[in-house]
């Protein structure tokens, strides 16, 4: 039985894994139709769906070292927030290693308004129409379908999608991409390498900031709004409806510079292009500048 010697490590690695298996959730909570609800989860899967009940409910399963999970606070206002054992200090930072992964299904009423703070777990929002959204991430996806007055979305590495309408956006990573197609009147974009495919307007206001990462931007300005993008060296690739009408300033100190509106103008000595001409009635002013990414500003069709 020369493989007798290995049984009762077997046995030993099987009672284990029953040992740290995750304990399921199944937690309510009344809630008012506007509440404000606090979620945050370390590591594992963040999912929330809102639903037509005055209602909060948890399901998916708790990691084995987490606190018990509850449900704090009053109708108005909730949290939701998982914890390791034995562990301080700001948001549980390196609690990743005290315990398994923790999977959160979280049903809220549809007007609710949501912060949450995830480090290295994915997160999905659905069906949130009315209430405002703030996420705070570190390495997790974040994929928001949703009406919201407001959307702020923060993140290191991981890359944001959001789809629905957004009146007011501000999305914010260093290495994440951003993939936006329909953000509302008031906008803020910044990104170090990511790269940023987005649209909607008409805008009111517009900024957009990156270091490295290439920019697809499409969209419309509003009677008077502004625009100003810039990029280190990251490629900036702009789309306007034929009927703008703005002012329109564009220099590039390096970079190739191309547009349907108006003839850009070369030194006789040295690198770079500017653009400074009117479109339409100029009632709007867009200002965009790059080092060494190429630009092209197009008519859509």
């Amino acid at each position: 039985m020369k493989n007798a010697r290995y049984l009762p490590l077997l046995l030993c690695l099987s009672w284990g894994g029953q040992a740290v298996a995750e304990t399921p959730i199944d937690l309510s909570h009344p809630a008012a139709p506007t509440a404000h609800i606090d979620i945050s989860n370390i590591k594992g899967d963040v999912t929330i769906t809102a639903w037509d009940r005055n209602e909060v409910h948890v399901g998916g399963e708790l990691g084995n070292g987490a606190v018990p999970l509850t449900i704090e606070g009053s109708d108005n206002n909730l949290s939701i927030k998982v914890q390791a054992q034995g562990q301080n200090g700001w948001f549980n930072w390196g609690s990743d290693k005290a315990m398994s992964s923790t999977k959160l299904d979280v049903s809220v009423p549809r007007g609710a308004s949501l912060k949450v703070s995830v480090v290295s777990a994915p997160l999905s929002v659905d069906g949130i129409d009315g209430g405002d959204i703030e996420v705070n991430s570190v390495s997790g996806r974040v994929r928001i379908d949703a009406r919201t007055p407001m959307l702020h979305v923060v993140t290191v590495s991981g890359n944001v999608a959001f789809s629905g309408q957004a009146k007011q956006a501000k999305l914010q990573t260093v290495s994440g991409d951003i993939l936006a197609p329909s953000l509302g009147h008031t906008v803020d974009l910044q990104t170090v390498s990511g790269h940023i495919q987005a649209g909607g307007g008409p805008w009111q206001q517009l900024s957009l900031s990156t270091v490295s990462g290439d920019v697809q931007l499409s969209g419309g300005l509003a009677a008077g709004g502004t625009m100003s993008l810039d990029s280190m060296s990251g490629d900036l690739q702009l789309q306007f409806p034929a009927s703008l009408s703005s002012s329109v300033h564009a220099a590039t100190f390096s970079g190739d510079l191309r547009s349907d509106f108006g003839t850009p103008k070369q030194p006789e000595h040295g690198p770079g292009s500017t653009l400074d001409t009117v479109a339409g009635g100029g009632d709007g002013k867009i200002s965009i500048e790059t080092f060494s990414g190429d630009l092209r500003i197009r008519k859509q069709d």
